[in-house]
């Protein structure tokens, strides 16, 4: 199989590289970004994979998406530092969901899931929100936070890897069942 990852993102990568030799091939496909959260991944995830596997027809194709919901409103990557200050206001103390959106993508059609993981934010007082935004590590991701850093989250409820991007245990089932 010659795998193709529709992703950018670093995170993804740095995922599927234990799992199996893949090349990337960033989407072109402009995102989606009206409805609920686990369309609007879906529909990115597939968008992405489909638009990939319109140029590389013979290779599989790799999309996935992320994003946080809050009270049924989308989070997505905040637009700048006040942006993403204010979405750890919002998140802080409270569960919200996580949603991955992945799509294997071939000449035979395509396989799809869509992901939840629930997490749970520490109180995080106005001093920890402003220094974890000026380390700029939350400002390229959804909800303006990694997981993986260590800061932010109290809990989780499901799949860690969904958190970081690309929920592994979905990912190894599309591509290995």
């Amino acid at each position: 199989m010659k795998l193709l990852l529709a992703s950018a993102s670093p995170r993804r990568r740095e995922l599927l590289a234990p799992l199996c030799p893949f090349e990337v091939e960033v989407s072109r496909f402009e995102e989606v970004e009206k409805g609920g959260a686990e369309e609007v991944v879906l529909a990115n995830a597939r968008g992405k994979a489909l638009e990939v596997l319109g140029r590389f027809p013979d290779r599989v194709v790799l999309g996935a998406d992320t994003t946080v919901a809050l009270d049924g409103v989308i989070l997505g990557k905040p637009k700048d530092a006040e942006d993403a200050e204010r979405m750890l206001r919002l998140l802080s103390g409270r569960t919200h969901s996580v949603f991955t959106g992945v799509c294997l993508a071939d000449q035979n059609g395509v396989k799809e899931r869509v992901v939840e993981t629930k997490v749970l934010f520490k109180e995080l007082s106005e001093k920890t929100i402003k220094s974890y935004v000026l380390s700029g590590a939350p400002l390229d991701k959804a909800g303006a936070y990694g997981i993986q850093d260590g800061v932010v989250v109290k809990s989780y409820e499901g799949s860690y890897t969904n958190v970081m991007g690309l929920p592994m245990e979905a990912v190894e089932e599309l591509l290995f069942q």
